[in-house]
């Protein structure tokens, strides 16, 4: 079995979220894990700060108890933006073909549904597993729920359930969670930001963090071929001052051609929704980047009068209520076009 100490401070007390039955048979499978026995932990496909973060983070303390081995893998593209790569856990992370196929636990982070396992998805029907999240949109399809829609990043989640299991904040495991956070609040700018949210970034700031080089890492760093490319696609942004009820949408797209243009690969594109959302005239901003001839990844942003996460959903996706997205098919038109009705 894991060996789990007692908690360390005080574990937060949740009027909403997991039930106090579904921490407690989360914090139970963990310690069920036989000595030796493997823990898989997943995240979804093209993962962002949260989601890797949410991940290394958990697979680190659960190396701090010891007792197992431990596997992190995700589906698809393996090539991690700059930002992300060498984040402290990276050591964990392995190819999904090579992630065992029956695990004695399995764990995924910042996944709302199944289909964004991908190819890994069947690791789920493992002995345990625990969907650990904080989309509303989340379906439930694991076996232990963790998900808080009200937690500002998933992370916030991950830190509950390792106080729970008696693992302290290091540099590491801090560095990992503050990379979460400030990815899903866009460093502390959206309305998810709490008095509570300050006092989590706090405790890991305590740890000897420096805010100023991972915010350079994260959020400032970029190629002057990316600077390119953003211009280029941002010279054909599209105001629709009419759409969504009147109260607006900005959007433009991204091509393979563009990224074969200027050299890039598809990873710089993740950033560029920020430069779109900006625009003061829309409430709602869009941004297709075409994944193949027909295909398009679409990142959608809300300042609060649409719930973008209600269109995504209608469009197979999901996400939360001013950010969420989805997979489109067609011609960018075709794509722009079924949201401009789900506005409608």
């Amino acid at each position: 079995m894991i060996s789990v100490p007692s908690p360390v401070g005080p574990v937060a007390d949740q009027a909403t979220g997991p039930t106090g039955d579904e921490w407690a048979a989360a914090v139970a499978a963990v310690r069920a894990v036989p000595p030796g026995g493997r823990v898989l932990l997943l995240c979804h496909v093209n993962p962002d700060g949260d989601a890797l973060g949410s991940m290394l983070g958990f697979g680190l303390g659960l190396t701090r108890l010891g007792g197992c081995a431990v596997q992190a893998a995700f589906p698809g593209n393996q090539e991690l933006p700059p930002s992300l790569r060498g984040m402290p856990g990276s050591h964990l992370l392995v190819q999904p073909d090579e992630a065992w196929a029956d695990p004695d636990l399995a764990l995924c982070f910042d996944v709302a549904s199944a289909s964004r396992l991908d190819t890994l998805a069947d690791r789920m029907t493992a002995r345990t597993a625990i969907v650990v999240d904080h989309h509303a949109s989340n379906t439930r399809f694991g076996g232990i729920h963790l998900v808080d829609p009200t937690a500002a990043a998933t992370s916030v989640v991950v830190d509950q359930l390792l106080g729970r299991l008696g693992v302290p904040l290091d540099r590491e495991i801090a560095e990992c969670l503050y990379i979460a956070l400030i990815t899903d609040t866009g460093s502390f700018r959206f309305d998810m930001t709490t008095p509570a949210v300050h006092q989590f970034a706090a405790r890991l700031l305590a740890t000897g963090i420096s805010p100023a080089e991972v915010s350079r890492r994260v959020f400032d760093s970029r190629p002057f071929g990316a600077v390119q490319l953003f211009g280029a696609v941002l010279q054909r942004s599209v105001l629709e001052p009419a759409a969504a009820g009147g109260q607006g949408l900005v959007w433009t797209h991204a091509t393979l051609a563009d990224l074969e243009r200027y050299d890039q690969p598809p990873y710089v594109l993740e950033a560029l929704i920020d430069s779109v959302r900006c625009t003061v005239e829309a409430d709602v901003s869009c941004v297709l980047k075409q994944v193949s001839e027909t295909g398009w990844a679409v990142s959608m942003r809300s300042k609060g009068g649409v719930d973008v996460s209600a269109v995504a959903v209608a469009l197979g996706g999901g996400g939360h209520r001013l950010a969420a997205g989805f997979t489109g098919v067609g011609s960018a038109d075709e794509v722009i076009a079924a949201i401009r009705a789900q506005l409608g």
